[in-house]
Parts: structure tokens; sequence; C-alpha cells
């Protein structure tokens, strides 16, 4: 075997190692190296999506595309250098930090790509976690803004500018610039007071009674969130507003109160009692109806034309279209109720008492008696 090998010669062309410098040699090598990375990814895709772990999906996709470019950048930075020994370009003088700056923007879109997935991947609910929405999108901006933040101050490093003399600067300059944008920093700092305090979350209903603010909230930005009125219409709020009013968080409710007050007549004052009571009883076995919570059925008032009780109780279900059901049903039984002792539920009515009358309207009343009868 040995002897095999020193006697095979390779022509000349092959074995001088200018044949591997020339710029159309490395441009077939780029393009064949880049097919093979093609077929391995497509082989790893196939193998990481019979593995349990969810992780290894997103990691190899976020890796493709940065992965193939890099094989791209590296065979152009081979022919730049080829090239560069021949002078045949002035700019190709500058191809090392063009190779730098390509590696750093690379790795920024891997890792930017990575933090996106697996926000998706969260998102998606395809990992069991505590988590919410919120925290998830939060944490998500958060690292993506750290990405940037380093890639921005490798780039300036690549490019020969000190990051020492950078910090520096930002430490003169952030004074001028906290006060000609403090209205952008207090919306940037309410909206991390969000994500850290979590008053709400996205697909809460929350409302102000400071503002004509209710809604489903949609989106929770750095700047702004985003919340969808009842009427459909989108509602954008800064959320340096939110540190300043009172918010009620409407979907963090534990139940939902019916409180409702009855007028009955006068002439049925005798039947008050036995119809709070059977009230009281129709709501105290009744399923939907949370007992662990206050319930009062009790005579509450003389009113000007009614006899009033009043019902306070809470219903177990939050959810609004059922509650309104729940509530309909127990307002007809309590009709039902009072119906059946034979009493009526009052309305507004006056009654005119007159002591005397006076013989000018006698005699008118008298006139046009006489005047009907012919």
């Amino acid at each position: 075997m040995e002897n095999w090998l020193n006697k095979l010669e390779f022509p000349s062309w092959l074995s001088t190692s200018e044949f591997w410098q020339h710029p159309a040699v490395i441009l077939a090598l780029t393009i064949i190296l880049f097919w093979v990375i093609r077929r391995v990814f497509g082989s790893l895709r196939k193998r990481t999506k019979k593995t349990p772990n969810k992780f290894d999906d997103i990691f190899v996709h976020a890796l493709e595309k940065p992965a193939k470019a890099m094989i791209w950048v590296v065979g152009f930075a081979l022919i730049a250098d080829v090239m560069a020994q021949d002078n045949q370009w002035a700019a190709l003088s500058y191809r090392d930090e063009a190779f730098s700056l390509a590696v750093i923007l690379l790795l920024t879109w891997f890792a930017l790509r990575l933090i996106t997935k697996r926000e998706n991947q969260f998102l998606a609910h395809e990992v069991h976690s505590r988590l919410d929405e919120t925290t998830v999108s939060a944490l998500a901006k958060l690292a993506r803004l750290v990405v940037v933040a380093i890639a921005g101050l490798m780039v300036l490093q690549a490019l020969g500018v000190s990051v020492s003399a950078v910090v520096a600067f930002g430490g003169i300059g952030g004074a001028a610039i906290a006060f000609s944008a403090k209205d952008l920093l207090s919306n940037l700092f309410g909206g991390i007071m969000i994500h850290l305090d979590r008053p709400f979350k996205v697909g809460d209903w929350v409302y102000s009674p400071d503002k004509e603010i209710e809604g489903t909230v949609e989106y929770i930005g750095w700047r702004i969130t985003r919340i969808r009125r009842f009427d459909r219409r989108p509602l954008y709020a800064p959320n340096g507003l939110f540190t300043q009013i009172v918010i009620v968080n409407a979907s963090r409710m534990t139940n939902r109160r019916i409180y409702e007050t009855i007028g009955i007549r006068y002439d049925d004052f005798a039947k008050i009692t036995p119809i709070v009571n059977e009230v009281k009883s129709y709501l105290e076995n009744h399923p939907e109806l949370d007992m662990t919570r206050t319930l009062i059925v009790n005579f509450n008032a003389f009113n000007s034309s009614s006899i009033d009780f009043f019902v306070y109780t809470f219903t177990k279900t939050t959810e609004w279209v059922k509650y309104h059901e729940i509530k309909q049903e127990v307002l007809i039984k309590i009709g039902e109720i009072i119906e059946a002792h034979d009493a009526q539920i009052a309305y507004p009515t006056s009654t005119l008492h007159l002591q005397t009358t006076p013989e000018s309207l006698q005699r008118e009343f008298e006139s046009n008696s006489m005047i009907a009868s012919d």
C-alpha cells in the first residue's frame, strides 16, 4: 500500500500550493462545503425532531442560516487574502475589519434568532412553564436588548473605537439626554415596572376609574401598552401613565356579585317575611352560587312607593356571559316567588288626597256631567 502511494504522482497543477490559493478554487471549495453543511443541517433537523427535548430543535434552526452564511464569509475572506497579495484592490486592505464585523453580525444574528425561537416556543405552550406570556415577552425583549448592546460595543471595538471613551461620553451626556427625553424614559421605566410588578398581563381585562381606559390588554411594550376596547377600537396608552393612575384588573376577580334591590307594594307588607325567607332558601341551594362568600337577603327600607328587600350574593363563575345567565335565572325565580305569595312587585305610584272640593270645580263637574248625559 505504501509503495503504491509512493509511486502515485499528482499532476503538477495539483501538487503546488498555488493551485489551492487560486480564487476560483477557493470559490469552488466554498460551494462544496456549503452543500455539505446544508446536508448536515438537514440530517440534524430530522434527528432533533425525534428527541423529546424542544431546545435542540430551535438551536439547530437558529444556527442553520448563520452557519451557512459563515461559510460564504470565510470563503470570500480567503479570496480577499489571495487577491490582496497581488495588490489588485486597495479596498482589500480593510478585509480584516470587514471579516471581524461579519463574524460579530452573524453571531448576533444567531443569538437573536435563538431568543426569538425560544420566545415563540414558550408562547405556543410547547414548553411547560409557570411563566406567563407577559413575563416571557419581557425577558425576551431584555435579552435582545443585551445582545444588541454587546454587539454594538464589539463593533465599535472592531472598528478601533475605544469602548472606555464611549462609556465616559455616555456618563457625561447622560444627564442632558435624560432631561431631553424625560417622557421617553418615564414610559420606559413605566414599562419596566409593569413587567416587574405585573399589575396586568396580556389577555387581562383592565379598566381605570381615573381615566377612560377599559378593555383587553393585547400588547405591553417598553413605551406603550395596547388595549383593545370592547367596541374593538385599539387604545394606546403610554406606560408612564400607569404609574400615576389606579388600574382595576377585572380578570383576577375570584367571583362576580349579584346585588339587586326589589320592591313590593305596601299592600303586601304582611308577606315580606315569608318572601324573604323563601328567596334566601332558594339562593342557599343554588348550585352556581358560592356559599363561602357573603349571602344576604333582608328587608331593607320603606321606600316612597314600595317596601324594599335586597339580594347580595356571589356566583362561582367569573365568565361574563355565564354570569348574566345565572343572574337572569335568579331574578326570574325571585319574581315567581313573589307571585306565588300573591304579592306584586311595586312600581312608582302617587296618591292625591283632597279633603274638600272647591265649589267652582263642583259646578264645572256637574255641568260636564249634564252635557255628557244629553
